[in-house]
């Protein structure tokens, strides 16, 4: 259900409230918006009236035809959010009485467990890339970094020079909602890190000034997408054929971490989990592992 391109002002007043409040991400916000969007566009076109004047009855005559139409129940669960939070700003700046989503549930969701790579996979993706090109070296350095920090590629890819310390061999990450953490390196990644340094990213900056740690081919930001793109060539050149996310290294290195006796209340510090619920799900990740590991080596496994 594709969203219109318009957006009504009282939704953008809503989002730039929402920004302001939970300083959320341009991504999330992105969402919120088509969300709305499309609600407030097919409220109107099927005669229903305005956002704002919309009945408990209108919502669930939307969320049937998303039904119909075969939406999953996250992206449902989403929209609800969304929904939930404009009508919530629309009660307490008192344009309406009534709270039409009140009465709404969201729909059951299961927790699925991160796609994640044994170590061995991983050890076979990072050795992917040719370190003798310029930009497979850069991306060297940051599947390095991205597995040893299980950082969000928009974090890495958004990493500018004066957040790394390679004296305490740390980086200053700004996660969701703009929340600090400083991560380790580990002696690896911050081998590679220093080598990229000294040779790659002068070559890649053409002797320009810049910030970003990991500028693309033409000397500016990278995407995430673009960065995306690459980490699937260096999967197939590495003879990985399993489904990858862009989260799948930072799924790894939870999985791995935990796999090898680390603190749950650590890892979640790590990933920058506000909610130690969050990082709960990797230990069914780690759970099962030790279960195979049991089964086959336990004498009487």
């Amino acid at each position: 259900m594709p969203a219109p391109s318009d957006t009504l002002p009282e939704i953008e007043l809503y989002l730039d409230a929402l920004w302001t409040e939970k300083g959320l991400s341009d991504n999330t916000l992105s969402s919120y918006r088509r969300d709305l969007n499309h609600y407030a566009h097919w409220l109107r076109n099927t005669g229903r009236g305005e956002i704002r004047q919309a009945q408990s009855t209108d919502l669930q005559a939307y969320l049937g035809a998303r039904m119909e139409q075969g939406q999953s129940p996250r992206s449902t669960a989403r929209f609800l959010s969304s929904v939930r939070g404009y009508y919530r700003h629309q009660l307490r700046e008192n344009r309406i009485s009534v709270d039409p989503t009140l009465n709404i549930d969201s729909p059951k969701l299961g927790r699925p467990l991160p796609k994640s790579l044994s170590e061995q996979e991983v050890e076979r993706l990072l050795a992917a890339p040719d370190t003798d090109d310029v930009l497979e070296m850069r991306d060297r350095t940051m599947l390095e970094l991205l597995y040893a920090c299980g950082l969000r590629v928009s974090e890495l890819v958004s990493l500018q020079i004066v957040q790394v310390s390679l004296n305490q061999g740390v980086i200053r990450v700004f996660g969701k909602g703009s929340k600090e953490r400083l991560v380790p390196m580990g002696e690896e990644a911050l081998a590679w890190l220093q080598d990229y340094l000294s040779g790659a990213r002068g070559e890649l900056l053409r002797g320009r000034p810049g910030d970003e740690l990991f500028p693309s081919k033409k000397g500016g930001p990278m995407t995430r997408q673009a960065f995306w793109y690459r980490i699937k060539i260096y999967a197939r050149r590495a003879g990985i054929t399993k489904p990858l996310s862009p989260h799948t290294l930072r799924h790894a290195f939870a999985t791995h971490l935990l796999n090898h006796g680390a603190d749950l209340r650590v890892v979640q510090l790590l990933l920058g989990h506000s909610d130690l619920t969050t990082t709960q799900i990797y230990t069914h990740v780690a759970r099962q592992r030790m279960q195979e590991l049991h089964a086959q080596h336990h004498p009487r496994g």
